[in-house]
């Protein structure tokens, strides 16, 4: 039974508890899942990201933010914001991915999880207000499904790629951050919810230049279980795709983004939720259960809900938050 009330004509809560969701599995990978990425994440890393930045637009919380453009795979031009400290050289660097809401501004994200950081937040392919473009949805449920026919023109695919080559274009502007790791390598921490979350999962694995990362209510997580799961989000609109073309599933399962967590290899910190209209609970759980090393757990009563009590929620998230990455990028 739910702890909240609701007018949703399913339970946010899929029936389980925290012991029988901690048990979700991750599906299998399909036949060439690694060499599949390990391409991808080559094809991106070899892109001239060229970045520009524009005007000082705000600055708050030791923080100058800046407009910011760059160039991913494809040859698109993506927007979105650079996070520089007010004094001094950036001593941490962060990729900070968005929900499937886009990004209209940086909002929460500022403050950074650590003082004295750089961070770009990016704008993926379609969505915010820095990356609309023709022929790409721009909203969520329609989105989800650009390209679904095949691995190769999968939008989500595409969007992974936006954040590794974000990550590039952070490191030319913050040239610093390439010598924060051992032995004078990038050593950046990546930071997703929902969308961004999902994201995350499917690209850290082939992008050494992450020492870590933090996850909260991540998509994406079990598809075979998800489509079967119905929700308010966009994995919705893609349980009901799959309804009428369930060959659907052979590309998904490229996508899965417990199935990539089970090859990540730095140490994690997730935050699902036991309550969540949007992104089905064991979606999420699959993701962190799936993790093979480090990996911190930092359970959410609801997510994507308005409760009483979400505020402190919030501010336990963010304290265990700064604590993780001042833990291994500090």
């Amino acid at each position: 039974m739910s702890e909240f009330e609701h007018d949703y004509p399913f339970d946010p809560a899929y029936g389980r508890n925290l012991d029988e969701l901690l048990d979700i599995p991750a599906p299998a990978p399909p036949d060439g899942f690694d060499a599949y990425w390990r391409d991808r994440f080559a094809a991106a890393a070899g892109v001239a990201t060229a970045p520009a930045v524009g005007p000082q637009e705000d600055e708050r919380d030791g923080c100058r933010i800046f407009g910011v453009s760059y160039t991913s795979v494809g040859g698109l031009r993506l927007g979105g914001w650079l996070v520089l400290p007010v004094k001094g050289a950036a001593e941490h660097g962060f990729v900070i991915g968005h929900g499937y809401g886009g990004r209209q501004e940086p909002g929460a994200d500022v403050p950074l999880p650590l003082p004295r950081s750089a961070a770009i937040l990016p704008c993926v392919r379609g969505m915010g207000s820095r990356s609309r473009r023709p022929g790409i949805p721009g909203e969520a449920d329609e989105h989800v499904l650009h390209g679904i026919g095949s691995r190769e023109t999968y939008v989500i695919g595409d969007c992974v790629a936006d954040l590794w080559c974000a990550a590039s274009a952070l490191l030319e502007l913050v040239p610093e951050l390439r010598r924060t790791g051992p032995g004078g390598g990038a050593r950046l921490g990546y930071v997703g919810e929902s969308f961004g979350g999902g994201l995350g999962a499917l690209a850290l694995p082939w992008d050494e230049r992450f020492a870590c990362g933090q996850l909260t209510v991540p998509t994406f997580g079990n598809h075979p279980l998800r489509v079967t799961l119905p929700c308010v989000g966009s994995g919705e609109a893609v349980r009901a795709y799959r309804e009428e073309h369930p060959e659907v599933m052979d590309v998904l399962a490229y996508f899965d983004a417990a199935t990539a967590a089970g090859r990540i290899g730095v140490p994690m910190m997730v935050a699902p939720a036991l309550f969540d209209p949007a992104v089905p609970p064991p979606g999420q759980f699959a993701v962190y259960n799936a993790l093979p090393e480090v990996r911190e757990l930092h359970v959410l009563r609801a997510g994507h809900f308005e409760y009483e009590g979400e505020g402190e929620g919030v501010a336990a998230l963010a304290k265990a938050r700064r604590e993780f990455f001042g833990a291994r990028l500090g």
